[in-house]
């Protein structure tokens, strides 16, 4: 058997076997007392952990750092202000409801003559865009951009909501409220056309000022500010030039109101018929016109009555080279309405414009014109005369034409003026005929006439004229127009 040698417990002991050479040390026992060895194993105790207080340091630190670069990056810039409201080291979204609590919390004391109350923001629907402002003020002045700590302010644009300041300071300041009324346009049956009542001014509170001591008291940093409710005078939403404008406007509609086929107004509206399809409303301050197209409908109905119709063919006298001395009958294109649907709805939709001459779409069927050549002979050796239509004879008599000396000249000519009843003759002609009815100019003074102081038709017996019973020189009077061609033959 092997003897162990312990040396004595120090901690690690040296343990060898007699007669050999050395071992490793070991930590155990010590031998028992028998001599027999036995070993038994104990854990060495734990060598002291170097600190690493340093090393923890600094990574909390660079947390920090990098938490701070972080928050950089999303916050805005101190010293940042949006119409003197701070900003700075806010998020967008902070300082959007910051602004917003701002300006519904800003108080407006008001002071004067029957005054003694508050009202704040809210009450007076103060409005700002607050989200955008945010944007605004981080986008000009975000933290981590050094240079834009403390920046320019931002300015805003701050209102007023009319109707909810005007309820609110009613209920505050009830006395320096008193309602006026607007003009009114209406229809007078009696002239037909539209009158205007004037309108009477109230008085109120004035809220453009108020409004600028409301963002002076934000731009000053202030959450109150005093102001004067002093009672001044409010103009009516409809004004009386307003209305005298929207009248004179309807007045001017009345006087072309209708439907037109090219330039004709074909079917007039009267105007009291028109005031039952037009009404006009106040809308945020202005006044509107608008047409009812149920009403105007009615009239719609009746259009193919008044529209439609038939040709008329032209008829006029004419010359040899066809120019158109007189128009017997004027020709009238015939005309057939089209499809009226939505006549109405569009005539309504105009009406509201302002525009009150509607044209219609109609088929149009052309006329024709039948010229008549008229034309007259005087033929001097038969003492008679006729007229001529389109080369059919339609009249004829015998005539008296100018005796010897005094005779009636050949040739063309052409009629140049009618004289219904005139005097013929003078004293130094020898001879003076009074009332000579249906006188009809053709070639200077020698003319066809009525003759009430002969009856010798057929022979020689005027002074140059063409005598004629009076019945057949009123029908040449009225038959034969100016530049009517008269040939007088030998």
């Amino acid at each position: 058997m092997t003897d162990l040698v312990s040396a004595p417990n120090t901690g690690a002991q040296d343990v060898v076997a007699e007669g050999a050479a050395p071992t490793v040390p070991l930590t155990g026992a010590l031998p028992p007392s028998d001599g027999s060895a036995h070993v038994e194993w104990a854990p060495n105790e734990p060598a002291p952990k170097k600190r690493r207080l340093g090393l923890w340091i600094g990574i909390g630190a660079g947390a920090l750092l990098l938490a701070a670069a972080g928050a950089s990056t999303i916050l805005i810039a101190p010293g940042t202000t949006v119409a003197g409201i701070p900003v700075g080291g806010m998020t967008v979204g902070m300082a959007a409801d910051a602004i917003s609590s701002h300006l519904a919390d800003t108080e407006i004391v008001l002071t004067g003559s029957g005054a003694d109350a508050t009202v704040n923001g809210a009450s007076l629907g103060v409005e700002a865009d607050a989200k955008a402002l945010a944007d605004q003020a981080f986008s000009a002045h975000p933290m981590w951009n050094l240079g834009s700590w403390a920046g320019e302010p931002i300015k805003a644009d701050i209102t007023l909501d009319p109707t909810a300041a005007d309820r609110s300071l009613r209920a505050a300041v009830p006395a320096a409220f008193k309602d006026g009324s607007d003009a009114v346009v209406a229809f007078d049956a009696k002239t037909g056309k539209y009158t205007v009542t004037a309108a009477v001014d109230g008085s109120g509170i004035d809220l453009d000022a108020l409004s600028k001591a409301f963002v002076a008291a934000v731009a000053d940093g202030k959450t109150s500010t005093d102001f004067e409710a002093a009672s001044i005078p409010v103009a009516a939403d409809i004004t009386t030039d307003e209305a005298n404008a929207a009248a004179e406007k309807l007045n001017k509609m009345l006087g072309t109101i209708g439907f037109y086929v090219g330039k004709e107004r074909t079917v007039p509206v009267a105007p009291a018929v028109a005031a039952t399809w037009l009404t006009v409303t106040p809308v945020d301050g202005d006044l509107v016109i608008d047409a009812d197209a149920g009403a105007i409908q009615k009239t719609v109905a009746t259009l193919p009555k008044s529209v439609d119709r038939a040709a008329v063919n032209a008829t006029t006298v004419v010359d040899s080279n066809g120019k158109v001395l007189r128009s017997l009958t004027k020709g009238q294109t015939g005309r057939a309405l089209g499809d009226t649907a939505g006549i109405a709805a569009a005539f309504a939709a105009q009406l509201g414009q302002g525009n009150s001459a509607y044209a219609l779409t109609v088929n149009e069927t052309p006329f024709e014109t039948t010229p008549l050549y008229r034309h007259a002979v005087v033929d001097l050796s038969q003492q008679h005369a006729y007229f001529y239509e389109n080369g059919k004879l339609v009249r004829d008599w015998a005539v008296s034409t100018g005796r010897p000396g005094h005779e009636t000249e050949t040739g063309s000519f052409r009629i140049r003026a009618h004289v219904a009843k005139q005097d013929m003759g003078s004293a130094s002609a020898g001879y003076l005929t009074p009332d000579v009815p249906w006188v009809t100019y053709f070639n200077g003074d020698q003319a066809f006439h009525g003759t009430y102081w002969h009856n010798n038709f057929g022979h020689v017996m005027s002074h140059g004229c063409v005598n004629m019973p009076i019945s057949a020189a009123k029908w040449v009077y009225e038959w034969a127009p100016d530049g009517f061609q008269v040939t007088v033959q030998p």
